[in-house]
This record gives C-alpha cells, sequence and structure tokens, in this order.
C-alpha cells in the first residue's frame, strides 16, 4: 500500500479539496483507495462527501475505547474515516495532545480499511502536534505540498518540507490552487493573487510543480453541495487537472 500524505503549511490553501479530488482520481483506473481526514480539529471531509454529523457526541472517549473497531464509511467509490464521524460538524475537539496521538492511533490502525492501493491522509495545515503524531504512526511513502500564489502560503509551506525532509517523507511535488480565475468570455487566465518572489517560494527548494488549478465556483460550490467536482462535474477543466495530477503520483509512488 502506497500512504501519500497532503499537507501545507498554511490553512485556507484547498488542501481537503485536493486530497479528496486526488484520491478519487486515483480509482479512475480501479485502484482501491482510502482517505483519512486526520485534520481533528477541523475536519471537512464529511461535508464535502456529504455524510456530516450533525448529533453531538457525549461524553465521547476515543469513539468508545482502544477495543472498538471502526468502520470506514464508503463514498464514490473512497473508503473514508474522519474524526468528523464521531464528532458533530459544530461540535469542538477538545482534546490535548496526549489524547490526539491515541486518536490517531485508532483511527490509523483501528480501522477496518481492508486491501488498499492507496492510503490518501488529509493533514492539517501546519508543522504542530497532529502531524507528528500522524508521521510517528504512519509510514509515508510520499507527501503532497498543497499551496496557492501567495508569498504567506509559499513561507509556511517551507516549514511544512522541511518537516518532511526532517522525517525522511520524500515529497512527490506539490499543487498550486487558486492558480488565477479563468475569465468566462475570453478564457483568459486572470491573476488575482500577486506573483510570489521565486526565491521565496517552495520551487526555489527544488518542489515540483505538478499541476495549477484555477480558481472555479464549480470546484467550490461541489465540495460545499458535499458532491465532489470528480463526480459532479468531470468534464471540468479541473477535474482535468486533478486527474493529470493523479496520473503523475501513481507513477512517483510506484517509483
Amino acid at each position: 500500500m502506497k500512504v501519500l500524505a497532503v499537507g501545507s503549511g498554511k490553512g485556507g490553501v484547498g488542501k481537503s479539496t485536493v486530497a479528496l479530488n486526488i484520491a478519487l482520481a486515483l480509482t479512475a483506473d480501479g485502484s482501491r483507495v482510502g482517505l483519512l481526514d486526520a485534520d481533528l480539529y477541523g475536519p471537512s471531509i464529511p461535508l464535502m462527501v456529504g455524510i456530516a454529523r450533525t448529533a453531538w457526541t457525549q461524553q465521547w472517549t476515543l469513539a468508545g475505547g482502544p477495543a472498538k473497531r471502526l468502520r470506514p464509511l464508503r463514498r464514490h467509490g473512497l473508503a473514508i474515516m474522519s474524526a468528523g464521524f464521531i464528532l458533530a460538524e459544530d461540535q469542538p475537539n477538545v482534546l490535548g495532545a496526549f489524547s490526539v496521538q491515541m486518536l490517531i492511533q485508532q483511527l490509523v490502525h483501528q480501522t477496518e480499511w481492508g486491501s488498499l492501493d492507496f492510503l490518501v491522509i488529509d493533514l492539517p495545515p501546519g508543522t504542530a502536534d497532529v502531524q507528528q503524531a500522524v508521521m510517528r504512526s504512519v509510514p509515508f511513502t510520499a507527501a503532497l505540498i498543497v499551496v496557492t500564489p501567495q508569498d504567506v502560503a509559499h513561507l509556511d509551506a517551507r516549514k511544512a518540507v522541511a518537516m518532511y525532509a526532517h522525517a525522511r517523507v520524500p515529497i512527490a511535488g506539490a499543487v498550486e490552487n487558486m492558480s488565477g480565475l479563468r475569465c468566462p468570455h475570453c478564457r483568459d487566465l486572470v491573476e488575482v493573487f500577486p506573483r510570489v518572489d521565486e526565491e521565496r517560494s517552495i520551487w526555489a527548494m527544488g518542489i515540483e510543480r505538478l499541476g495549477s488549478i484555477p480558481l472555479d465556483p464549480q470546484l467550490a460550490g461541489s465540495g460545499d453541495r458535499g458532491i465532489p467536482l470528480l463526480v459532479a462535474h468531470p468534464e471540468s477543466e479541473s477535474a482535468g487537472v486533478f486527474r493529470g495530477i493523479a496520473a503523475e503520483l501513481r507513477l512517483r509512488l510506484a517509483r
């Protein structure tokens, strides 16, 4: 099984959207793919696939204790597990660092994933406790970095690159999300954000750009409605970009 970490330095760059659609694109050739939403304090994958929990969990203790096996939920051919299946979508996670380590262990090792070809892990932004707990629990094959064309996104992503390097996790490449806006009239790409100085970018660190995804109302809307872009609009430009990134990742993970 190949395990792919999808991470970022900064929040709000569309990391979960990228992780979900990359996971879906990997199923195109019949591959068995799991998706773990490891953003314990802000899980968004349940909403994006239309299975968000509304009832608060009362006095929950690590999903019922260490002996309980968890079953991933299946949507669109994916086996999906998330802390959002335990907590309601508006319920805060109040666990401390030690309990976070235990919960990560349970979501990873006590989930009945079955036989998988790929496990895509959607990490929270940053380089703190959750990221460290996941890297201690999972032997990553490689990592995929998500950035937007903003100086602050690249600044924080450089820290994530350093974290993976320290943990000896190879970086398969990066995706630039929100990379301009396609004009609906002339189809030219309009740059919304100022360009990042090359020497301050992750590209200057030798990270390869695997694809650029434009700002796309269909992409944002499909996630909010609980139907991922590759399911709702498989013919769209962005869906084609996701499929191209997944094809390249499949080759790199095989190596």
